[in-house]
């Protein structure tokens, strides 16, 4: 069968087909642990991921950073390889291996041709399960994560998307930065992190993806021996820990307008607002009101902005959603002088959007565009990898390509009308990096521009 496959946390086994062929198996071990893989027919790669549903949210503040702090830590060793081992492992065989710290989970990842996938399993295993969290390393591996985030703090856009979400999430876990400050990563010791790790990383806490050539039954036994020769007790019975979307929580009050002076040539612009959760049913009319917004070059942020008038390079929007919030965002960089008028276009864009729909076409376009991105982004591995996770994580649900796209073209003029109503009425912030004044900036807000169609030129106009 191919659709949408509910996946019960508590089930023992599940198995299923998906389109293209492939087979979907979910299995439980009774440590808690659980395993889903994606056989793909004719596949000669593989890639695997292990995933822990604790991100930066799960922090507290004086904690912040923690998380990311341990991903790095990870990779620097364990009881019976080095650093170094771990990389050789993975290059002498051309293989990929990486991590990565969200707000809500951390996942360790790595694509290989599938004859060295039992490689993977056991070193990935033996990270997650089997790190020392040396201290002289940890002491080093601060100094790396200093510089990262001076990298970072250099970068214009991922300085305005930080400030843009604490501004738009307020008190919110999410809204907090994933790397931490150098304040907090000062301040961290290697006692504190070790009993995160350990708090955090366990059988129960652990879900196993994998997609490509593989055989799922070969798969679970190889990691479960590799999980204890790791130093996990796999024979201890224990329940799938359950981080799952659910109702949005309130955000509480956001901030306005937050700007940071940096002496660059353009000014990066980003509006931003609460927006509906992983589990939300309208997810394929968010997508389809992005993807017409702003998700293309035939896009009304970027005909309006860049092609009609040439005020920007780079415009777009996005829709991120997490377990109980979510945040919808427009971006442009732009020269400063230019910046006030590209913000009140943004938002006019979405007033017009709101209050005239959708012109003829465009629905056909942003589906189009979202089919054919879909399916071309599942030919690589890494993709179905990481869609099983997110389904086991977030929304406890598995959709394959063919119940997307029904999903997409079942999406109505209306629905998408409707949510940009909504967006239209929420409380909106603005996050601004760049040499513009906050006075220069004051007094936006998307219920002015309701009021004044003038400044959303209709498409096609």
């Amino acid at each position: 069968m191919s659709g949408a496959v509910a996946l019960p946390l508590t089930e023992p086994e599940l198995s299923f087909s998906a389109a293209g062929g492939t087979s979907v198996r979910r299995t439980l071990h009774p440590s808690g642990l659980r395993i889903l893989t994606e056989q793909v027919p004719g596949a000669q790669s593989a890639t695997i991921g292990f995933w822990i549903p604790a991100g930066s949210r799960d922090e507290s503040p004086e904690t912040l950073g923690s998380t990311h702090f341990l991903e790095h830590l990870l990779f620097k060793g364990t009881a019976t390889r080095t650093a170094l081992d771990i990389a050789v492992a993975f290059d002498s065989v051309g293989g990929e291996h990486n991590a990565v710290t969200a707000k809500e989970y951390t996942c360790y990842y790595a694509k290989v041709r599938d004859l060295h996938l039992p490689m993977a399993v056991e070193v990935l295993a033996d990270m997650v399960a089997g790190s020392l969290i040396d201290p002289d390393e940890f002491e080093m591996e601060r100094e790396v994560i200093l510089e990262e985030l001076a990298m970072a703090a250099d970068d214009p856009g991922d300085v305005v998307n930080e400030r843009a979400f604490e501004a738009v999430l307020g008190e919110h876990p999410l809204g907090r930065p994933i790397g931490g400050d150098a304040g907090t990563i000062g301040a961290a010791t290697r006692d504190a992190v070790y009993r995160h790790y350990r708090a955090e990383y366990r059988p129960e806490n652990l879900i196993v993806t994998a997609a490509g050539g593989l055989h799922h039954d070969v798969l679970v036994a190889e990691l479960v021996a590799a999980l204890s020769a790791s130093g996990w007790d796999m024979s201890a019975p224990g329940s799938p820990v359950d981080r799952r979307s659910g109702a949005a929580t309130s955000l509480g009050e956001g901030v306005p307008l937050v700007v940071v002076d940096r002496p660059i040539e353009q000014e990066h612009v980003l509006l931003v607002a609460p927006s509906i959760t992983a589990g939300d049913p309208r997810r394929p009319v968010m997508s389809v009101l992005s993807a017409a917004l702003g998700g293309g070059m035939s896009s009304r942020l970027f005909q309006e902005i860049r092609e009609r008038r040439g005020l920007a390079y780079s415009v777009h929007s996005f829709a991120a959603s997490f377990s109980d919030a979510g945040v919808f965002g427009m971006y442009a960089a732009c020269a400063p002088a230019k910046a006030r008028s590209v913000a009140e276009l943004m938002q006019g864009q979405l007033a017009e959007f709101a209050r005239d729909g959708l012109v003829p076409g465009e629905l056909e376009r942003a589906v189009g565009q979202l089919s054919g991105t879909s399916a071309l982004a599942l030919e690589d591995s890494d993709v179905r990898m990481s869609r099983l996770g997110r389904s086991e994580i977030t929304t406890g649900e598995f959709v394959d390509l063919d119940e997307s796209l029904r999903r997409f073209e079942a999406v109505t003029a209306e629905q998408v009308q409707a949510l940009a109503e909504e967006l239209a009425a929420a409380p909106w912030s603005l996050a601004a990096v760049g040499p513009v004044a906050a006075a220069d900036l004051a007094g936006l807000a998307l219920q002015q521009v309701l009021a004044d169609s003038s400044l959303a030129a209709p498409i096609g106009g």
